[in-house]
């Protein structure tokens, strides 16, 4: 009986261990999360999906799932509705019309900081700005975010809708009319449509920031229950992605491109299409960041500017402090080098 309690002691003590570690591994265990996009693979999606692709995701402790999406304002509506998603992608003017009206929502960071929607002009005719539209045949797309913008964008040149023929064209169906030459220009979202158009006919862009029109573009989001239950969870993955965008436009597009194409294998992507998607929304970016802050970090003065954009058209009734529309602090400098280390 007394030889036996070494060996007891020795099954209690490996028992005790084993618990140790156990319970070790459990807490290092990656936090999942699950974050809806704005739509099917693009050039704006290169941070998430490099980030996992290089596992930067799971060295800061998650568990990242992503979802693809159908819109903009669909993501928003079921990140703000529900508890299927921890975090959304999409267009921040979109979050905010919703917030705007009772949707209980909030911005977490904010990479495109100029407004991506524009107008697409044939390279090389002549258009430079609104008051060379008179005449010309123009397509949009009723409902989608650039129809609220067009009277102010034209009164900018002197001109009004009457001074153009406007054509009302399907979304899906916008870029292959112009690109065919049916129109003389499209309103749109510009780094997406650009490099898509570019390849059958070479265009530029007029963006509507450049004529006081601008707001927040392409960032993340969360509903406040996500935000008051997931708030560290959600400042890491904010925070990593938006070091994934540091170290793209430091000279890594390509791996960008890479990971788009590697995580979304079914989606048969154009890499060049993708590049120049990447490379066309570097200047919605506004780079460097301000001074003292990470990339991604909303700048309040931004979203002041966005309230008095979003207010004159009629979007934004209720909410005119640009402050209610964000939360400050959780985007934080990450080196995504020493976050993959850990």
């Amino acid at each position: 009986m007394i030889a036996s309690i070494p060996k007891l002691l020795s099954r209690l003590l490996a028992g005790c261990v084993g618990l140790a570690l156990a319970a070790s591994a459990a807490a290092q265990a990656p936090e999942k999360l699950k974050v809806r996009l704005d739509w099917t693979p693009w050039g704006v999606h290169g941070a998430v999906h490099l980030a996992q692709q290089k596992g930067w995701f799971n060295a800061a402790g998650l568990d990242v799932q992503l979802e693809d999406g159908n819109g903009s304002v669909t993501t928003v509506q079921i990140v703000g509705a529900g508890d299927q998603f921890d975090v959304g992608h999409a267009a921040l003017a979109s979050m905010m019309i919703a917030r705007d009206k009772g949707l209980p929502v909030k911005a977490v960071a904010v990479f495109a900081r100029l407004s991506d929607v524009g107008l697409l002009v044939p390279a090389g005719a002549g258009i430079k700005g609104p008051k060379d539209l008179k005449g010309k045949k123009v397509a949009y797309t009723a409902g989608s975010l650039e129809a609220p913008f067009i009277d102010a964008f034209l009164a900018a040149g002197g001109l009004k809708k009457s001074d153009i023929d406007l054509i009302n064209v399907d979304a899906a169906g916008k870029a292959a009319t112009y690109a065919a030459g049916r129109t003389d220009a499209a309103f749109s979202t510009i780094p997406f449509f650009l490099p898509v158009v570019s390849q059958t006919r070479s265009s530029e862009a007029i963006r509507f920031a450049d004529y006081n029109l601008n707001m927040p573009s392409f960032g993340l989001f969360a509903s406040e229950s996500k935000l008051a239950t997931r708030r560290e969870a959600i400042s890491k993955f904010a925070s990593v992605v938006a070091a994934s965008w540091q170290y793209i436009y430091s000279g890594h597009e390509d791996e960008a491109v890479e990971a788009i194409v590697a995580q979304r294998p079914q989606a048969r992507l154009d890499s060049k299409v993708l590049r120049g998607q990447i490379d066309a929304l570097r200047g919605f970016f506004q780079l460097p960041a301000p001074a003292g802050q990470p990339l991604g970090a909303p700048v309040a003065s931004d979203w002041s500017t966005a309230v008095k954009t979003l207010s004159d058209a009629g979007l934004v009734k209720s909410i005119k402090d640009g402050n209610e529309f964000f939360v400050p602090g959780l985007v934080r400098p990450v080196a995504v080098s020493a976050v993959a280390a850990k």
